[in-house]
């Protein structure tokens, strides 16, 4: 079921959302060749908490660690470990936050040092789609233009558009309905309405969008081990269009 979020709603995702955002910008400034994932989730962590919020990813669904931090070809799901990052890695940052009950959920990807063109232009362009998704959204509107311009823009930069992954409805539970794939055909799905609050989060590929799912049940990668970008946001339809809640990066 859909839900439609009241103003008190709104405000505590609000301030789920401000924590979630300061806490990519905190993780920003200590990204550098030699830190650990795990030392990056140890930072996230305390700083959710010292702020009131709790990490959602933390035991959801089994999952051991508070953020979720792929590398290079990880997708999404990477787990936080004693890997150390690397000049020229690429990493996606994945944070959820709990405030009195409600959920935002916001990812972005950094660059480790000095990367490859190639890796820079992976970025640029998957942050770009997941702009490109945002300005069609507003109430009335349909569900999968939000999809249909993410693949457009994706595929006009030959980068391949992962399918298997969606983004989703947030609120009171980290996915809620409805479904918001990163593809889709033009004035098709669902009408938005004002007081939804979805997450929209692009995963664009350098290589193949064909994915695959680690040992450890997590962890997805491309089937080609080219690198992977995720951009994504907490967004609130508006009568108007939308208001970003993770930021306006």
């Amino acid at each position: 079921m859909i839900s439609i979020k009241s103003e008190r709603e709104i405000e505590l995702m609000k301030i789920a959302g401000k924590i979630n955002y300061d806490t990519h910008k905190l993780l920003a400034s200590k990204i550098r060749p030699g830190i650990t994932t795990k030392e990056l989730n140890d930072i996230a962590d305390d700083y959710i908490r010292s702020q009131g919020g709790i990490p959602s990813f933390k035991g959801y669904e089994g999952y051991p660690a508070s953020i979720c931090t792929s590398v290079n070809e990880e997708v999404v799901h990477g787990i936080p470990s004693n890997r150390k990052l690397k000049n020229g890695d690429i990493i996606s940052i994945d944070i959820g936050v709990i405030y009195k009950g409600y959920h935002s959920d916001s990812a972005w990807t950094h660059p480790v040092g000095t990367i490859s063109d190639k890796k820079a232009y992976l970025l640029e362009h998957t942050k770009k789609s997941l702009y490109e998704g945002i300005k069609e959204v507003k109430a009335g509107a349909r569900l999968h233009n939000i999809g249909a311009k993410i693949e457009e823009y994706a595929l006009k930069h030959h980068l391949g558009v992962v399918k298997e992954l969606v983004g989703h409805g947030v609120g009171q539970n980290l996915h809620e309905d409805p479904d918001v794939p990163n593809y889709g055909k033009y004035d098709t799905g669902l009408v938005l309405k004002a007081g939804m609050t979805i997450a929209i989060e692009p995963m664009l590929n350098l290589g193949t969008e064909k994915i695959y799912l680690l040992d450890d049940d997590w962890t997805i990668i491309t089937r080609d081990n080219k690198p992977s970008a995720h951009f994504e946001h907490t967004v609130l339809v508006t009568e108007d269009g939308y208001e970003i809640l993770t930021g306006e990066e």
